[in-house]
């Protein structure tokens, strides 16, 4: 109903006073009615929304709302999914008389989507998780009652971005079948219909493994050198990164409350960590001591705001990623804040004796049986650190120059 077929503007919409139905295009009309108040005020009118459509010989009006409450623009986007929804063979009236006991999927969507919202990690993950729903799925399946949503419905919303937003498509795809099985479980519908990639014959997608550009190990103690000439909080914090072989968002939210440095222990919490568990990362002197200096950034905090070891010199805010990312450009690194964890595993396999899960356990890298999981956890921290004492060392000048392969 966008563009040349609309006939009323706002202007006219607000002015009207006249009894009438009034034209917008499409089926679209504004329903002017004189009030129960017009004898006391002859402009005293109600005015509302309808839309006007003719299906297999028979006419039908459908009732969308009151004006002001449903302003123009609001009242063109719904004509439009109703006539969507006659065109495609439903009854809006019916549709509305089963929304209490079956919800469209966009009611389904929101309700699940509040249950979900004290297991997201951040705010924006929370955001997106709607917003992508919003932009992909609902133009398809927002409207329709859950138990008419088909495979071929799902097919449709995935199709236009599934070759050019691949990542995005997933996350949708996940979600649309998340939603389909919360209504199975509410009672909404009996079941969920095969949803694969194969079932809805979604084109194939080509197989890309993306890499972050990594320094080679060697570079390292050069590189913090090098580093170590620079100023600022930035520098800091990817020295620090560097040192832990830590995620860069895990060293831009570190708060002093994570911290120990009398114990040279740094405890990352479940709810800042990829994998959702708790993460204890053993201290090296030097990175003791690039902690340490991060005291010289510490400014006061208003009650409820996080104690940061990094925070952001303009605002009271974490450090942001592209802070790392400009100082590694400007630096000509040609690598990611991301890839020194590459580069730390590298030298654990090429230049030490430490067995990979030692090393696994130092990145945080999830582990499948969880028995093992939990058995790891306890017995390899010391032995975690003496291989962040050697990273440490090695990542001196002096160590580098050394060459040997470090023991167990």
């Amino acid at each position: 109903m966008a563009g040349g077929n609309n006939r009323l503007s706002v202007k006219q919409v607000d002015a009207l006073v006249k009894p009438g139905r009034y034209a917008d295009g499409g089926g679209l009309y504004l329903w002017v009615r004189a009030s129960a108040r017009q004898k006391a005020s002859p402009d005293s009118v109600v005015k509302s929304w309808l839309v006007r459509l003719q299906r297999d010989g028979r006419r039908r009006d459908f009732g969308l709302g009151g004006y002001p409450k449903l302003k123009l623009a609001a009242a063109r986007k719904a004509a439009e999914a109703l006539v969507e929804q006659v065109m495609a063979g439903l009854d809006p009236v019916a549709a509305r008389k089963t929304e209490s006991t079956c919800p469209s999927f966009e009611r389904a969507a929101r309700a699940r989507h509040k249950e979900l919202v004290p297991t997201f990690r951040n705010v924006k993950h929370r955001a997106q998780w709607l917003s992508s729903l919003e932009t992909h799925a609902w133009p398809v399946l927002g409207s329709l009652p859950v138990d008419k949503v088909t495979a071929a419905h799902v097919r449709d919303a995935l199709l236009p971005i599934w070759l050019s937003t691949p990542e995005t498509a997933s996350r949708v795809h996940q979600r649309i079948v998340d939603v389909l099985t919360w209504c199975v479980a509410k009672g909404y519908r009996p079941d969920v219909p095969l949803l694969t990639a194969k079932a809805l014959a979604l084109p194939k997608l080509a197989r890309k493994t993306v890499h972050h550009a990594a320094m080679p190990f060697g570079a390292v103690p050069g590189f913090l050198e090098t580093l170590r000439g620079r100023d600022g909080v930035s520098r800091l914090a990817l020295e620090a990164l560097i040192l832990t072989a830590a995620r860069s968002g895990e060293i831009r939210g570190a708060t002093w409350g994570e911290v120990d440095l009398e114990a040279k222990l740094w405890t990352v919490p479940a709810s800042r960590m990829k994998a959702g568990r708790e993460h204890l990362v053993p201290l090296s002197p030097l990175a003791v001591a690039a902690f340490e200096r991060a005291k010289l950034f510490r400014r006061a905090v208003q009650p409820g705001e996080p104690d940061l070891l990094f925070p952001s010199p303009n605002k009271a805010a974490p450090l942001s990623d592209m802070a790392l990312t400009k100082l590694l450009r400007d630096l000509g690194a040609g690598v990611t804040a991301h890839g020194f964890r590459s580069s730390f595993r590298d030298w654990v396999s090429e230049a030490t004796a430490f067995s990979g899960e030692v090393a696994e356990m130092a990145l945080a890298h999830s582990i499948g049986n969880k028995i093992e999981a939990a058995y790891r956890r306890g017995a390899l921290l010391d032995k975690r650190r003496e291989l962040m004492g050697a990273w440490g060392r090695f990542c001196t000048a002096e160590g580098a120059a050394e060459g040997e392969v470090v023991s167990k």
